[in-house]
């Protein structure tokens, strides 16, 4: 059994991953900030199904679900807890800005650093980021957005490097876009639902192998420049 841990998974897109990976047979750990008020995730009714609690941006939180998990493996670690906050020039909070790098950049980093031992006793050893094409530079045609532009495209850099230094592990990594998925955070214009957005990035995700490790792909399997 394929052993799946995603983050942010009380609603959207991390919701979608926990039905989903279910459905096809895999054993999931559904962690979010606040478990108890996750109604929906709740209500799900799988003996797969592991939820757990934790905030990515609280060190505390990861070492004890470390804790919890033990020597459990994991097969695939989705990274898909994130924040929006918004920003034009003239109104930009410093504090939106750190609170942004903490939860969209470097809690991806940590938490595969501190689940490593984890995904090294799985067989398929995958770690996959949700990123945003919002994070490419290339692609930067409009401006503004400086907070969540930043922070992603951080987090693109770091998974470069989380790459090189997992290869001789035998540990494969992806830097995922969803598409404009009509979610909380994508707002209702987005071009399509969580369920086309999901099913896609597991495609993605069942293809991703140390041969095409590294690559920064929408849910389509389209490659994005940088």
């Amino acid at each position: 059994m394929t052993n799946v841990f995603i983050t942010g998974a009380n609603r959207g897109l991390g919701l979608e991953f926990v039905k989903q990976y279910l459905k096809l047979g895999h054993y999931v750990y559904a962690a979010c900030r606040n478990p108890k008020q996750a109604k929906e995730l709740h209500q799900i009714q799988n003996k797969n199904l592991e939820i757990l609690k934790l905030d990515v941006s609280n060190t505390k939180d990861i070492q004890a679900v470390k804790s919890i998990l033990g020597n459990k493996s994991i097969d695939i670690l989705i990274n898909n807890a994130g924040i929006w906050r918004g920003s034009t020039i003239g109104s930009i909070s410093e504090k939106d800005w750190l609170e942004s790098f903490t939860v969209n950049t470097i809690a991806p980093i940590k938490l595969a650093e501190a689940l490593l031992d984890n995904i090294k006793l799985g067989h398929l050893k995958k770690i996959v980021s949700i990123t945003s094409k919002m994070g490419s530079i290339d692609d930067n045609t409009s401006g503004g957005s400086y907070i969540y532009r930043s922070s992603k495209s951080a987090l693109n850099s770091a998974m470069q490097s989380l790459r090189h230094d997992l290869f001789n592990q035998d540990i494969a990594t992806l830097t995922l876009h969803p598409g404009w998925v009509r979610t909380d955070m994508g707002g209702p214009g987005g071009w399509i639902d969580v369920q086309e957005s999901v099913s896609g990035m597991i495609r993605v995700i069942n293809n991703l192998s140390l041969k095409n490790s590294g690559q920064y792909l929408d849910y389509a399997g389209k490659s994005i420049h940088w």
